[in-house]
């Protein structure tokens, strides 16, 4: 397989190849999350730690369950109790995590750069589990997984991600990812959720739904995200719905069979309808948190190789 990273810091890092092969990975371990014995041995004996200093349900548990059914020990920090909050630097935190030697480590946290710069400070592969406004690589790679296991494809699509895409992480990533892959990308949203020069990233902006979604074969909807807002970016959660809220009417004006998609958390009824997004016949959000487990395995297991390659070669 073709991986050259040491750590997973974003999809900008990553090329076409090495997009592919933790694709390809991650659909192997995904089959044997079918399985009754969904355990290996690919992190035995290695410590992986979890730090999360942002609150998260799906991605923390899913890089948890990654590791233990690759046979790691892992240790989840709760940051919020931490030595941070009694005023240790993040680099301090960095060297006395260094100390303990972990293999691999697991960072979200709410400022841009944050995780990158303690991957500067520790001798162990660091994978980031979103930064600030920056990236959150392995959700977008989930997302692909799920794409190409549902349209046997990732080249030449028509995604559409919709909504607060200024706040969005998961849009960033998905962006870099998609336009590596070929693929055509619409984003649709309110002017004040759509960044400047967001038409000079490869896509096409549009602000109606119904434009945005003509004939797209992939619905990409992102949550509105309050904590990172300063101001009126919309008039109401009920106008937002109204005009950028996903429902049968609009995806209508998608192809015939479109998937729909949501990275969670949903607010049901302010970025989708809840019908929709249970219907399943075309949302595919539960297989996104189910192929979050497979990613987040394929990455740590391609992190752990080049790491054992890199100590032995010392």
């Amino acid at each position: 397989m073709t991986f050259r990273q040491r750590h997973l810091l974003g999809i900008e890092h990553l090329g076409p190849d090495e997009i592919t092969a933790i694709l390809d990975l991650a659909q192997d371990y995904h089959r044997q999350n079918r399985s009754d014995d969904k355990h290996g041995t690919a992190l035995a004996g290695l410590t992986q730690v979890n730090m999360f200093f942002e609150n998260s349900t799906r991605t923390q548990a899913s890089f948890e369950l990654a590791g233990q059914r690759l046979g790691a020990d892992v240790m989840s920090m709760q940051m919020q109790a931490s030595s941070i909050k009694k005023g240790e630097t993040l680099i301090d935190t960095a060297l006395t995590l260094n100390a303990m030697r972990p293999d691999l480590l697991v960072v979200r946290h709410p400022q841009s750069g944050a995780v990158g710069l303690l991957a500067e400070k520790v001798e162990c592969a660091v994978l980031n589990a979103g930064d600030g406004r920056h990236e959150h690589p392995t959700q977008a790679l989930l997302d692909a997984a799920t794409i190409r296991a549902a349209k046997g494809r990732l080249h030449r699509l028509t995604v559409a991600i919709c909504g607060d895409i200024a706040h969005s992480r998961v849009a960033r990533s998905n962006i870099l990812l998609l336009n590596r892959m070929e693929s055509r990308i619409r984003l649709i949203g309110p002017p004040t959720l759509i960044p400047a020069g967001a038409a000079e990233w490869g896509c096409e902006v549009y602000d109606d739904m119904r434009e945005g979604l003509a004939g797209a074969d992939v619905v990409m909807m992102l949550r509105l995200q309050k904590e990172r807002m300063d101001g009126g970016f919309v008039p109401s959660e009920r106008e937002y719905f109204y005009r950028y809220g996903l429902d049968a009417e609009k995806l209508a004006h998608a192809a015939p069979d479109a998937i729909v998609m949501h990275p969670g958390p949903m607010n049901r009824g302010v970025e989708i309808d809840g019908t929709l997004a249970d219907d399943i016949n075309r949302s595919v959000i539960r297989q996104q948190v189910e192929m979050g487990v497979a990613v987040r395995m394929a990455a740590m297991d391609l992190l752990a190789r080049n790491l054992r390659a890199s100590r032995a070669a010392a």
